[in-house]
C-alpha cells in the first residue's frame, strides 16, 4: 500500500513545547507503520530540516515513543510564541507539510 504519512496516521499534530519550540507528533494508526516509521528513521532531521526550511541543527530532537506508536519532532520556533509577526500563536497549525511525505508501510 502506497501513500503519505497521512494515511498511516491516526494523528498528525503541532503544538507548542513552550514560547521557544514546537512539536511535532505523528502518531500511527497501527504497530507495523510505527514500527517502520521509527526502523527506517523516515522522520529524521533532514527531512524536518527540509519541510520546515530551518537548518538541521535547529531540529532539537526526533524521539519514537512506543506506548504511543507515535515519532516527535521538536525545533526551534522561527519566532517566540506571541512575537510581534508570529502568526501562529498555539503553533498548533503547523503540521501540515508533514501530511504529504511519501510512507508504504509494507515496503
Amino acid at each position: 500500500m502506497k501513500g503519505t504519512l497521512a494515511d498511516a496516521a491516526l494523528v498528525v499534530r503541532s503544538k507548542n513545547a513552550g514560547p521557544f519550540e514546537l512539536t511535532l507528533d505523528v502518531i500511527f494508526k497501527e504497530r507495523r507503520a510505527f514500527e517502520r516509521a521509527r526502523d527506517t528513521q523516515l522522520i529524521n532531521k533532514g527531512l524536518i530540516s527540509r519541510l520546515y526550511g530551518v537548518p538541521e541543527e535547529d531540529v532539537l530532537d526526533i524521539v519514537a515513543f512506543e506506548p504511543a506508536n507515535a515519532i516527535k519532532a521538536t525545533i526551534k520556533r522561527r519566532l517566540p510564541s506571541a512575537a510581534v509577526g508570529e502568526t501562529d500563536v498555539y503553533g498548533a497549525q503547523q503540521h501540515a507539510p508533514l501530511l504529504g511525505v511519501p510512507f508504504d508501510p509494507e515496503a
